[in-house]
Order: C-alpha cells, then sequence, then structure tokens
C-alpha cells in the first residue's frame, strides 16, 4: 500500500465541494493516509501548486531519521496539507458550535492558509540545520517565512483573500497575530503539534504518537482571558485528558524517535558538513535557504570534489576534501559511533554554556578531545540537544463549572499534572553523547560529564594551555 498522500485530479465532485474561501475555481481532493480525505478549496489549491510549497515534497519531515526508521521518508508537503486539514476542522466545528460569530469570515479563511504555510520556510532536512543558529545560517524558519509568502503564485492566493494577507497570515505563522484563532497555527495547543506526532509515529512504525484528535477538537473553545477579556483559543474541561495525551506523546517520541541516538548521529554529521562547508567558504549562508535534501548534498559534494568554493577566494582544499569525505559517508550510511553517553540526570544541572551550542568554542573541544583520542581532526561530535518548550503550557481551559482559568508551566493540582513533571521527564530524555567517526571509540561517561561540567573560561584556559580534557 502507498502510504503517501494521493491527489484526485479534481472532476465534478471536487468541483462542486467548495472550502471555505471563495470559490475562485475548482478545488481539488487528497487521499492521505493519516486522515483519510482531505479537501482544498481553489485558493488552498493554487498555493500547493506554487513553485514555494512545491518544494517541502523534498524536505523530509524527521530530516536524517529515515537512517534509522525506514519509513520516515514522509515529507513537509505532507505534514503542510495535514495541519491545513486539522485547523479546517476545528474552525468547522467551532463554527458548528456557535463559537465563532465574532470572527469576521475572512479570518476564518486565513488562519487555514496560515497553517498550509506554516513550514514554507524550512531549511534542508528541516530542523536540523537550525540547530547551527545565527550567524552560521539566516536565521529560523519562521523568520524566513516572508520570502516565500512573496512567491508570486502564494501572494496571489492570499491577496484574493485580503488585500493584506501576506501580512496577517506571516504574523499567524510568526505567533504575532493578535486573531482570537492564534493559538491553532502557533501556542501551547496548535494543530501542527498534533499533526506531526501523529503523522511521524505513523511512518516509523512506533506507537508512541497517540493522540485523542476528536476529544481534543470537540472541546475548542473560544474563550475571554481572565486577564484583559480579550478572545482567544483554549479547551474546555472535558478536553484535558486528551491534551496531557498530546504531552505524553511529545515526550516519547523525543525520547524514542527524534533524539535516538542513531537520528542523532545522522544529525550531527549533517551538521558538520555544513558547518565546515560554510568555513570553507564552499557554500554561503544564504544558499542554504531554498534548498531541498539532496540538492543541497549534491553542490556540497560537487563543490568539494572539484574544490570549488562558493564565491572567489576559495578556501583550502582540505576543507572540501573533508566535506567531501563526510557527504559520501552520509550517503552510505557510515554514521559516527558512540564513544560515551550520559543521561541529562547524571548532569549537573549547571553544564557550561558551549556544549549545547555550535560556538568555536565546543569546535575546539571536540577538535582536542580528536587529538586526545587519537583521531582527525573534525572527526568527533559532542551532542546535547535542548528543548526546553517540550511542556511549555500558556493556555485557557474552561472549568465545567463556568470559570475560565490560565494553566501555565506548572499545570494545575487535579486538572493537568503531566507539566509538573516535566523537569524529570525532560532530563530523562535528554542524553549527552560523544561521537566519533571512523573507527569505535570508548571513552569513561565519567570524565566526559567533567569535561561538560566545566565552566567556559575554565575550557578556554585547558585548551590554550595545553592540558587534557580527559582526565
Amino acid at each position: 500500500m502507498n502510504d503517501h498522500p494521493h491527489v484526485e485530479e479534481p472532476g465534478a465532485e471536487a468541483s462542486a465541494r467548495p472550502g471555505p474561501g471563495r470559490a475562485t475555481g475548482p478545488g481539488i481532493t487528497i487521499r492521505d493516509p493519516l486522515w483519510n480525505t482531505i479537501e482544498l478549496d481553489a485558493v488552498a489549491r493554487s498555493i500547493v501548486d506554487s513553485g514555494a510549497f512545491q518544494r517541502l515534497r523534498y524536505i523530509r519531515q524527521l530530516g536524517l531519521a529515515h537512517l534509522v526508521y525506514p519509513g520516515a521518508s514522509h515529507t513537509r508537503f505532507d505534514h503542510a496539507i495535514g495541519v491545513y486539514h486539522l485547523i479546517r476542522r476545528a474552525i468547522d466545528g467551532l463554527t458548528e458550535r456557535g463559537a465563532l460569530e465574532s470572527i469576521d469570515a475572512t479570518e476564518r479563511r486565513l488562519v487555514p492558509l496560515a497553517g498550509l504555510l506554516h513550514d514554507v520556510g524550512h531549511y534542508p532536512f528541516s530542523h536540523a540545520l537550525e540547530e547551527l543558529e545565527e550567524p552560521l545560517i539566516p536565521g529560523h524558519h519562521e523568520a524566513l517565512t516572508r520570502r516565500f509568502l512573496e512567491d508570486v503564485d502564494v501572494r496571489g492566493a492570499l491577496e484574493s483573500e485580503a488585500a493584506d494577507g501576506v501580512d496577517r497570515v506571516e504574523s499567524l505563522i510568526r505567533g504575532r497575530s493578535g486573531s482570537a484563532l492564534q493559538g491553532l497555527v502557533s501556542g501551547s495547543l496548535d494543530l501542527d503539534k498534533v499533526e506531526y506526532l501523529k503523522r511521524d509515529a505513523r511512518f516509523c512504525g512506533v506507537p508512541y504518537g497517540e493522540v485523542d484528535v476528536d476529544r481534543l477538537l470537540q472541546s475548542l473553545m473560544v474563550l475571554e482571558s481572565p486577564e484583559d477579556g480579550r478572545p482567544e483559543i483554549g479547551v474546555h474541561e472535558k478536553g484535558v485528558a486528551a491534551l496531557e495525551s498530546l504531552l505524553f506523546s511529545k515526550y516519547q517520541m523525543f525520547r524514542n524517535v527524534y533524539w535516538h541516538h542513531g537520528v542523532r548521529a545522522g544529525t550531527v554529521l549533517y551538521k558538520r558538513i555544513v558547518f565546515d562547508a560554510l568555513g570553507a567558504e564552499l557554500i554561503r549562508p544564504e544558499e542554504l535557504v531554498g534548498k531541498t535534501d539532496e540538492a543541497l548534498l549534491f553542490i556540497l559534494s560537487e563543490r568539494a570534489g572539484a574544490g570549488v568554493a562558493g564565491g572567489p577566494g576559495a578556501a583550502g582544499d582540505a576543507g572540501g576534501a573533508g566535506v567531501a569525505r563526510m557527504v559520501d559517508a552520509l550517503h552510505r550510511r557510515r554514521l559516527p559511533k558512540r564513544a560515551a553517553e550520559v543521561v541529562a540526570a547524571d548532569l549537573p544541572p549547571d553544564e557550561g554554556d558551549w556544549v549545547t551550542s555550535d560556538a568555536p568554542l565546543k569546535r575546539a573541544v571536540e577538535d582536542r578531545l580528536a587529538e586526545e583520542l587519537g583521531l582527525e581532526p573534525g572527526f568527533v561530535f559532542l551532542d546535547y540537544p535542548r528543548k526546553e518548550a517540550m511542556f511549555r503550557l500558556d493556555l485557557l481551559v474552561r472549568r465545567r463549572g463556568g470559570e475560565v482559568i490560565r494553566l501555565g508551566p506548572g499545570g494545575r493540582a487535579g486538572l493537568i499534572g503531566l507539566p509538573r513533571m516535566a523537569d524529570e521527564l525532560y532530563r530523562t530524555a535528554r542524553v549527552l553523547r560523544l561521537f566519533t567517526l571512523e573507527g569505535r571509540t570508548q571513552v569513561d561517561p565519567l570524565a566526559l560529564a567533567a569535561v561538560v561540567a566545566l565552566p567556559d573560561d575554565e575550557v578556554r584556559g585547558r585548551i590554550d594551555g595545553g592540558g587534557p580534557l580527559l582526565r
């Protein structure tokens, strides 16, 4: 069975089912393995047919996870259409319950389109490159949204709904809109999370992404904030159990899929390829934007193999040779191997800032460790992923008695308890790993933990003074 979305060309049946937007032409029906039938109205179809959106067909949703879970070849294209579908369902349900009478029709049409376009700015292999941070990359994918919304077909579709459609959709995607429906696109309960957890679990073949979607959608409400009276998306108390299923699924997927050691091995290798290619001037930061997965690897492989830089004044050939070698290793799935790993619970809570970034100090530590282990410079990788917002909550809940309260990061006794366990769960899912490429090496985890515990200044002192890091 083909588990990827199937598009049916519109005939009389499809044309007869207008979506919420103006009927500017025929819509289209998509058969999706997760949500079964998805209807795109004419405006959404125009966006999906644009060059900016079609690029998402060639960006894997889970980056390098397919190297561990072969089924994880689903794309940002699949996922974005699923988010559009869920937001449409949510708005339809809220409309039927009379909850959107104060929301104008244009807003109700633009919000699903913002869901459709929320990932349009993604880099090749999705989130992996964002771990490099600025100035190595031009910015977070949401910060790049505007340039893709300026695609002539996307802009035309959005402006057919509202003259300021591009501005309003960008604000929704970046979480800056004053819309009462902002929370459907970006927030504690945004339907992006629901969609990716379900889809990722399905294509990885794991049972961890179960979320009670129907119950969650049925419990959605537009509530007035107790602080300032402004309307925003919230849930009825009856939907709290479904909300907990969402939070726990997120924890399980991070522990078992997103931060799986093999997935992280592929991710650190890919990040190093791009990091070194930028350093060797094989590619410029702006060239990372708008590429597809394989296109970027092809460009890097070609330029590294030919010793050609991305601009005049090529850097030394040594950097290019290393990049070519690592691209080849990635293509052949010759991933870095674990030399040591330490769960966060066994590390001091105030580890050095350098270990969670890709600043020059971290690379200096990795190269010093390579020297101490008798390996080539560039072939040692420290990995300590972070996601403090894993259980972040900022959500209105209507109690059965009618009281509206705001749930924050700590949850609330008797209502939702999972966030109060967030620190423990986060430290269980999070693992510090030392990887080495081309050769198996074992390092004492306690010695590695001691290095990570060092403050930035002491690490610099040891490197500058020639003293060993591993003791």
